[in-house]
This record gives C-alpha cells, sequence and structure tokens, in this order.
C-alpha cells in the first residue's frame, strides 16, 4: 500500500477508484433499498441485483476516468476481467451479507434506543451491506490493477 502513497499516479488512481466506488455504493444502495423496502425482495437476490447494476456503473468509471490510459486491451476483454473479478467479489459478498444480517438485527434490537422493529431491518441490512461493499472494494483495487488495468505506467 505504501507504494501507492508514494507515487502521486497510483495514488490519484487510488483516490479516483475510491470516488468510483462511492458512485457505486450510492448505486448498490439505492437499488438495495428499493428492492428490498418498496419491492419486498428476498436481501440476497437484491443484493445480487445491486452488486450487478453498481459493477456495471463502476466499470464505465474506471475504464473511462481512473485508468484512462489503460488502451491497449479491447474494452471487450477488460469488460470480460472486470466481471470476473466481480463475480470473485459477489462470491465474497453474498455469505457476508448472510451472515451479518441476523447479527446485525440482533444488535440493533439489542440497542437500547428503543428502535421500532420497522427501523431495525433496514438498519441491519444497510450495515450489513457496508461491511460487504468496504470488503469487496479492497479485494476489487487490488486485483483490477493489477490484472484488469496492468497496461498501464506505474
Amino acid at each position: 500500500m505504501s507504494a501507492f502513497v508514494n507515487n502521486p499516479r497510483e495514488l490519484t488512481r487510488f483516490l479516483r477508484f475510491i470516488g468510483v466506488g462511492l458512485i457505486g455504493a450510492m448505486v448498490d444502495f439505492g437499488v438495495m433499498n428499493l428492492l428490498t423496502h418498496n419491492l419486498e425482495f428476498p436481501i440476497v437476490l437484491a443484493g445480487s441485483i445491486s452488486f450487478s447494476a453498481a459493477v456495471i456503473s463502476n466499470f464505465l468509471w474506471n475504464r473511462y476516468w481512473t485508468y484512462p490510459d489503460s488502451r491497449s486491451k479491447p474494452v471487450s476483454a477488460q469488460l470480460a476481467q472486470f466481471g470476473l473479478v466481480s463475480l470473485v467479489g459477489l462470491a465474497i459478498r453474498i455469505p457476508l451479507l448472510a451472515v451479518l444480517e441476523p447479527l446485525f438485527e440482533a444488535f440493533f434490537t439489542l440497542l437500547p434506543l428503543d428502535l421500532p422493529s420497522t427501523l431495525v431491518v433496514p438498519f441491519a441490512n444497510n450495515s450489513d451491506l457496508a461491511v460487504a461493499v468496504v470488503v469487496v472494494m479492497f479485494w476489487n483495487f487490488f486485483i483490477n490493477r493489477f490484472w484488469t488495468y496492468s497496461d498501464i505506467e506505474k
């Protein structure tokens, strides 16, 4: 990680990647909340759909803003690599959601805040999603930087 912090070009890419991730997180959280709270989708299905929407957004932003100098690989090859990295990220994310949801629901139920049950589930769902997003973000950055966008100058 220090190699990124000490290299202005890499630090800029990392900061842009985080910015792209924030946009992706907004897409992810927005779609997740729409599906779970308005359409009553199960959390794992909603999480899979919201993750896919965020991946598409992230690929486009990363391709054209974070790594605009990555042009020796065809877009289709990079999309395939990015998609594969994202699928592994999904394989990390879904078990995290499934395991963390009941833990966060129990946690928010035990808090002395006297939260109505209609607020406990949304707080729990968003908390487990936040943890999963952060874990997957680090996976995605490092693997994409060294594999998907390996053709850029360091």
